[in-house]
């Protein structure tokens, strides 16, 4: 059974220090008006954002003995409330359809709505938060701009939360406007135990194979059982195996099987296995002073050029719409040493 969204997950696994964090900031009667949570994909902050959400408009509940802080149970009229999305005093944003609906983004009119919500007192007398989710992805730098006026002027018990995969990418004054909050990839035996409970109907190798490639990161790791991620994975690594050259059917017949679906999701799990598995190697080679026999032939230099590249072609094809086989077929092409 996997697990809900976060808004309605009562279980937050891993990270009981960022949650002692908050609750410890809360106590203190010095709570900062704005949090930027951080960590990869996956790993559970927005789990966390709206567990501390609503841990603080239910009046913060001393935590039971045992229990992972900011703790609140499921059959909690506030849980239930903020589950369903009904409670006058948390605002939510989310990635949505852009313009033309080309990509999912954050967009100014929501940012916007944000903006009238913190400027209104609490509906219920007491706390109000904001959690807004990927930030990195907002539409272009309207929303940041707009969410900065209450960063520089944070209205009266009002937190927000601001959840990001890409800190380096958030304007400068976002981030020093905030408290940063950074969660770490779950260890192995976490993820094998999480991975166990929720794909039973997988074998033992298929999880510890998902759980590689997860990097610790459960969401990261449903998402991959989801779009057949350990068959793409196969795929990247017969790639880089046939490097540093690629036969040219052979590259056709692997950007038909990665495009054939009808959304873009086989693209995008595609293109971040095969630049994990780059960095990976990349990174075993600097520590063992030598390349591995796909990067023969580039310095390191080039290869974390190279990664960039694959990193804003993916971000372009998505963006932009752009022809995913040709995506696919353009980044095989540049992997291969002529």
């Amino acid at each position: 059974m996997t697990p809900p969204e976060p808004r309605a997950n009562p279980e937050l696994v891993g990270h009981d220090d960022a949650a002692r964090t908050l609750e410890e900031a809360t106590h203190s009667g010095r709570l900062p008006h704005a949090w930027l949570i951080a960590g990869p994909s996956g790993v559970g902050k927005a789990t966390l954002a709206y567990r501390f959400a609503r841990w603080l408009l239910a009046g913060q509940p001393p935590t039971p003995p045992g229990a992972v802080p900011l703790f609140l149970p499921a059959e909690h009229p506030i849980f239930r409330r903020i589950a369903a999305g009904a409670h006058a005093d948390l605002f939510s944003m989310a990635p949505n359809a852009g313009e033309r609906g080309k990509k999912e983004v954050l967009r100014a009119e929501d940012a916007r709505a944000a903006l009238r919500f913190m400027a209104m007192t609490a509906a219920e007398g007491g706390w109000r938060a904001v959690v807004v989710e990927e930030l990195e992805r907002a539409e272009r730098e309207v929303v940041p701009n707009i969410l900065l006026k209450t960063l520089e002027e944070p209205p009266p018990r009002t937190v927000q939360l601001l959840v990001t995969s890409a800190p380096d990418r958030l304007l400068p004054t976002i981030r020093s406007r905030c408290r940063r909050l950074d969660l770490a990839p779950l260890p192995d035996a976490t993820m094998e135990g999480l991975l166990g409970r929720w794909l039973p109907e997988l074998g033992g190798a298929e999880r510890a194979g998902l759980a590689r490639i997860a990097d610790g990161c459960p969401g990261r790791a449903l998402l991959l059982a989801e779009g057949e991620g350990l068959a793409l994975q196969s795929l990247v690594e017969e790639v880089l195996a046939g490097l540093p050259r690629l036969d040219p059917r052979r590259a056709q017949d692997i950007a038909d099987r990665v495009t054939g679906r009808r959304d873009a999701s086989a693209l995008t799990t595609f293109m971040l296995l095969l630049r994990r598995a780059m960095a990976a190697g990349l990174r075993q080679a600097a520590r063992e002073g030598r390349a591995l026999p796909w990067a023969e032939g580039r310095s390191l230099a080039e290869w974390s050029t190279l990664w960039e590249k694959l990193g804003r072609l993916a971000d372009e094809t998505e963006r932009l719409n752009l022809d995913r086989k040709q995506a696919v077929l353009s980044s095989l092409g540049m992997l291969t040493v002529r």
